[in-house]
């Protein structure tokens, strides 16, 4: 799966439509790692550094940093464009790091990379003199831009799973789980599907599985990062989804669905209910092909008694251990995460912003009318895992997850494993 950086405008929803994905990260609690670079070094250096970030569609990564080299012209900002593949960006960051390049002052780091780039020692924790007020933001954008208590980047911009919905057959949207799935009998009524997320065997899955553990009050891993999968409310969530899969009011076809296949789903008007991303929003309106555009409703994910928990999705800007310039480089993480560059960001590239005052700003709402259900979303959100082995992590739960959905493994069975094979992965076996 690709980054969902672009909550998209209408203008770029066709391009960006394909660069969907949800991203986690985490915090629990310790100190710094110890391997890595040097934390103390260039703490007060002032000089020119380079930006490093994914490729820019939206433009908006351009204008700032024109207006930042504009305000600092002995402190110039350098932007390194990477791809638009989320993989190829880990590993150029990952090449860079090892290779102890400086020149990678600041980077972007998706939430889910959190943990990894912190335990290896590659992020400047920003703690002491390099501290961040993050007193404005919401709490889960912090809480994934961190790693055992420690902050170790700067929240730059988020995203939350949205629960869309038909308004002409369902006038208010379910609160809970059991709700929506009573619900299902209006949509058997139309001859139409009720409900579907992404539960083909890829990252997406991932994502729903631990929005319906989470939500059922259940955790894939513990506050100490070892997992918990063998508990009631665990096999409740991975309950919700195969029973929902084995009644019909998950489709079968939806076995198969990523983002795009639900959206068009969902826009057909094959589909009561649907989980995805805020991108879904633009296109659901503006497509001509689009049977839900006047009935479009949007909703918080329900849970176990009111909103669930979402994944949380977005990007933070990290700084290198290995930079010369940290001094300037903090000022630079102040900058991208002030009020008025998180409007921009939300003005010209719609990215859900970090800061919660924002999300009640009513030139932000009027442009982008979901963002008070976006906020709840967040605000109820749970990273995906927080560990250094995430590869490992996410295939176990990809692999089980399908499995039980699919009705090839008891819940119970798939949940056993589910845990033994992360167990195995965090021993680094």
């Amino acid at each position: 799966m690709k980054t969902p950086k672009f909550l998209l405008p209408v203008a770029t929803a066709g391009v960006l439509a394909l660069t969907l994905s949800a991203c986690g990260g985490g915090s629990g609690g310790g100190s710094a790692p110890a391997a890595g670079g040097d934390a103390e070094q260039g703490l007060d250096g002032r000089g020119p550094i380079t930006y490093v970030q994914g490729k820019d569609n939206s433009n908006v990564v351009r204008p700032l940093i024109e207006k930042w080299n504009a305000a600092h012209p002995n402190e110039k900002v350098t932007f390194k464009e990477q791809t638009d593949q989320a993989d190829q960006q880990h590993d150029d960051l990952v090449q860079n790091f090892q290779a102890k390049n400086a020149n990678y002052d600041v980077v972007s780091v998706d939430v889910v990379w959190t943990a990894e780039f912190a335990a290896k020692g590659w992020l400047q924790p920003l703690k002491d003199k390099m501290a961040l007020d993050t007193s404005k933001m919401l709490k889960p954008t912090v809480e994934s831009a961190s790693y055992k208590g420690t902050l170790y980047a700067a929240p730059q911009n988020s995203d939350g799973g949205i629960l869309y919905y038909r308004k002409d057959l369902v006038p208010t949207a379910p609160k809970t789980w059991d709700e929506m799935m009573q619900m299902c009998s209006i949509a058997k009524a139309n001859n139409i599907g009720c409900f579907a997320g992404q539960y083909a065997k890829y990252e997406g899955l991932t994502v729903n599985a631990s929005e319906a553990i989470n939500s059922a009050g259940g955790s894939v891993l513990d506050k100490d990062g070892k997992p918990s999968l063998n508990t009631t409310e665990a096999k409740t969530g991975l309950e919700n989804l195969a029973k929902a899969y084995a009644d019909g009011n998950i489709p079968k076809e939806g076995i198969t669905f990523q983002e795009e296949q639900g959206r068009q789903a969902f826009q057909d008007g094959k589909l009561l209910f649907h989980r995805n991303w805020p991108y879904v929003y633009n296109l659901a309106v503006t497509e001509g092909s689009s049977k839900v555009k006047d009935v479009l409703g949007m909703a918080a994910l329900p849970g176990k008694d009111g909103p669930g928990a979402s994944t949380l999705g977005g990007h933070s800007a990290g700084m290198s251990v290995y930079s010369k310039n940290k001094a300037t480089a903090k000022d630079f993480l102040t900058f991208l995460t002030s009020e008025e560059t998180q409007k921009f960001y939300a003005i010209q590239g719609s990215l859900a912003p970090v800061l919660g005052a924002l999300y009640d700003d009513q030139e932000l709402v009027a442009k982008l009318p979901y963002l008070p259900v976006l906020k709840t979303s967040i605000e109820n959100a749970v990273p995906r895992p927080v560990t250094p082995f995430y590869p490992a992590v996410t295939k176990a739960i990809q692999e089980n997850a399908y499995s039980a959905v699919k009705g090839e493994k008891t819940v119970e069975s798939a949940l056993a494993d589910m845990q033994k094979s992360i167990e195995s992965a965090s021993a680094g076996q």
